[in-house]
């Protein structure tokens, strides 16, 4: 965990500068999740990098709160908050182990780009069930690292020996909605915009 914190407290200045790779596909999720909010409502996204996502969505719902693990990403993300002018979400430094976070209260949780970076994806994903109002929904775009080539299997540890890389779950998509199903989540919507990602929109049942 210190050393996932220390990598991205060090990424955190190239990571706010570097751009989006794929607008279209971005733009999409961006509506998709949309479907699922209102006015009304109260989110949570964890590992939100610097808050580029949740200051877009602001607009839609009630009330963000955006988390991350490192500082560095929290205080880019606040700067951008207070240069937008926008009041509705609130930045906090941690994890979902950390933070004393009330089950129960949220229509929404955001894990986007996240759950690969988790050395417990299973423990994850139970809390965010927690987490959720019943019928709230889980969104997740997630890297799927285990359906990658072996040769980038192999460039993975010597990377990360090198600290150019985090750690990195292998889940396959299999896993992943496997593990969703186990946690006592629906899945209503799945789209794979490449074979080595995949979004899903998941409902507490």
């Amino acid at each position: 965990m210190r050393d996932s914190k220390q990598f991205w407290d060090k990424s955190a200045k190239r990571y706010a500068k570097s751009p989006i790779k794929d607008e279209a596909t971005y733009q999409k999720k961006l509506a998709i999740t949309r479907e699922y909010v209102t006015p009304e409502s109260r989110v949570l996204e964890f590992g939100c990098g610097t808050g580029s996502t949740a200051l877009l969505h602001a607009p839609y719902v009630k009330q963000i709160i955006a988390t991350d693990i490192s500082d560095k990403m929290i205080e880019i993300a606040q700067q951008k908050a207070a240069d937008t002018g926008i009041n509705n979400v609130s930045f906090q430094q941690g994890t979902l182990d950390s933070l004393n976070l009330e089950h129960g209260i949220f229509d929404a949780v955001l894990g986007l780009n996240v759950l690969h970076l988790l050395e417990d994806v299973d423990g994850t994903i139970k809390q965010v069930q927690q987490l959720l109002k019943p019928g709230g929904v889980f969104v997740s775009s997630t890297a799927l690292v285990g359906q990658l080539n072996v040769l980038f299997h192999c460039l993975i540890p010597a990377l990360q020996l090198l600290g150019m890389a985090p750690f990195v779950a292998r889940l396959t998509k299999t896993q992943l909605i496997d593990s969703l199903t186990t946690a006592g989540f629906s899945i209503e919507r799945e789209w794979q915009p490449n074979r080595d990602s995949v979004f899903i929109v998941a409902k507490k049942k």
